[in-house]
């Protein structure tokens, strides 16, 4: 779907919004409970955010903790903010009480800056612990083998409520049918581990949140049984900056 060229519009953008939907609901490997769609709007200016039918979605997904301080106020719905990039342990104080979720919990300096700084506010901060199912060496996450290890150590924190998994698969290259059937098997690791650790019921955990796809590879990742997607392009064009 060619995006860039076309001025977004409220409309425009609702209409992106619902057939996405369809497609999610469609592939769903239970189409009674397909995935929530998160709009991934890092470097999109609020103009474009306040576009969103916030009935239709999960809220919106930011990247780097200074551009949410500086798009949103802190009147804004803090309630549908999710910081999905990996975040900074010396920006942990400033975006405490901004965000609802963050899908990035992915060692054990940052889940103790979470919990310092959530305690200090009175907060239960829900989090993902971020899984690097590609095992690539430039991307944050935890190793698959360890993930649960990983998650019992996090869950005993007391501010911190481990609510499910976030991954960020491979990029593939041309993009072509081939190259995303080849992600499946990693979704369908994602899927089982997080089946395995919501069945084992940890104290401190709340396993309902499986984060995985994005605009590309939405349709696989709900086919293997993800539970949000997080899309961006699909909804707003090619980014720019």
């Amino acid at each position: 779907m060619e995006t860039h060229d076309e001025v977004l519009t409220r409309e425009l953008v609702r209409e992106r919004v619902l057939a996405i939907k369809g497609k999610l609901r469609e592939s769903a490997l239970d189409s009674s409970n397909p995935p929530e769609l998160l709009a991934v709007t890092k470097t999109q200016p609020i103009s474009t955010v306040e576009m969103l039918p916030f009935d239709e979605i999960a809220g919106v997904g930011e990247n780097r903790a200074d551009e949410t301080l500086r798009k949103y106020g802190r009147d804004w719905k803090k309630s549908r903010i999710h910081m999905v990039g990996r975040l900074q342990t010396n920006k942990v104080h400033s975006i405490i009480d901004r965000v609802s979720l963050v899908q990035s919990l992915d060692r054990v300096s940052l889940a103790e800056e979470l919990d310092r700084c959530a305690g200090t506010s009175g907060l239960i901060l829900d989090c993902l612990v971020q899984v690097n199912i590609g095992r690539e060496t430039q991307k944050g996450g935890v190793p698959p083998e360890s993930t649960k290890e990983t998650v019992r150590g996090f869950a005993r924190y007391s501010n911190l409520r481990i609510v499910g998994l976030m991954a960020i698969l491979p990029m593939t290259g041309s993009g072509s049918d081939g190259e995303l059937e080849g992600l499946r098997p990693m979704f369908r690791e994602m899927r089982k581990l997080f089946t395995e650790l919501r069945e084992e019921a940890i104290p401190g955990t709340s396993f309902s949140v499986l984060s995985m796809g994005m605009s590309a590879d939405s349709v696989i990742a709900a086919q293997e049984g993800a539970t949000m997607v997080r899309i961006g392009s699909a909804l707003f064009g090619a980014r720019h900056g």
